[in-house]
């Protein structure tokens, strides 16, 4: 990584970090497909409300890299936006 400058490995980290974050809501979409608003059973579709309980389950186990993914995809591009200006203005005032 010589010759890379810390702009541009916060870029490649925020394009990682991003991607992953753009999968999990992917797979959180999906999950969330097979929700149902209201469910109204019969003795019969008991089935049916085990399976809406996996679905919140697996919605609940997924939310808080969802969420940390996201922050952390934000706080990095700040942080790249933010060396970037700075370096901006060191040569602005070298210059």
């Amino acid at each position: 990584m010589s010759g890379m400058s810390t702009v541009e490995i916060l870029l490649i980290a925020w394009g990682v970090v991003s991607v992953v974050f753009a999968i999990l809501l992917m797979y959180r979409f999906l999950i969330a497909m097979k929700e149902e608003d209201t469910l109204i059973l019969s003795a019969a579709e008991s089935k049916m409300e085990e399976e809406q309980r996996q679905v919140l389950k697996r919605l609940d186990k997924i939310k808080p890299y969802v969420m940390w993914s996201g922050w952390l995809s934000a706080a990095l591009l700040v942080a790249a936006i933010g060396m970037w200006v700075i370096g901006k203005l060191r040569a602005t005032e070298l210059g």
